[in-house]
């Protein structure tokens, strides 16, 4: 039976590589010149420090022009709070999602369910398998699924015939 996958899964060189040329960019910057701002990335784990918010604001506008170059879609960042750092400095963290949420799954599956197209979505861990008999019916499901959930950065792959 023809089945593809949805997924949520960044492509984490590109993300490296922005993290690297922003950091590349606040260490030239003048603006920048004797503070303490800095970016780092660990797992998926990005961390911004600097010495104050506005600073770090600047930091995540730089991050996010680095990564729409890079085709990264921004709406995997989930940006943590602002903490004191010690001192007067402050930083961020920022997490890189991977994978879909359980919740967001379920919402998937039944947005399927309800459609009343002959599909079958199924939870495989962090990615929901739809199978249908017909090529045509799993294009109308991708279609369905990328218009009403838009807040998530999708994509679908392991389409097989």
């Amino acid at each position: 039976m023809p089945s593809f996958d949805t997924v949520c899964e960044p492509n984490m060189v590109e993300v490296r590589n922005a993290v690297d040329n922003t950091a590349k960019e606040i260490g030239t910057r003048f603006d920048f010149k004797g503070t303490s701002a800095a970016i780092e990335i660990k797992d998926k784990e990005i961390t911004l420090t600097g010495d104050a918010d506005f600073q770090l604001q600047q930091i995540m506008d730089v991050l996010l022009s680095k990564l729409a170059k890079r085709s990264v879609d921004v709406r995997f960042l989930d940006k943590g709070d602002v903490q004191k750092a010690g001192g007067d400095k402050v930083k961020q963290l920022v997490k890189v999602r991977s994978g879909i949420e359980s919740d967001q799954a379920k919402k998937i599956q039944k947005l399927i369910k309800d459609s009343k197209l002959k599909v079958q979505a199924s939870i495989q861990g962090d990615a929901v398998r739809v199978t249908g008999k017909d090529r045509d019916v799993l294009q109308d499901a991708i279609a369905l699924v990328r218009k009403d959930m838009a807040d998530l950065p999708l994509s679908f792959n392991n389409f097989r015939d």
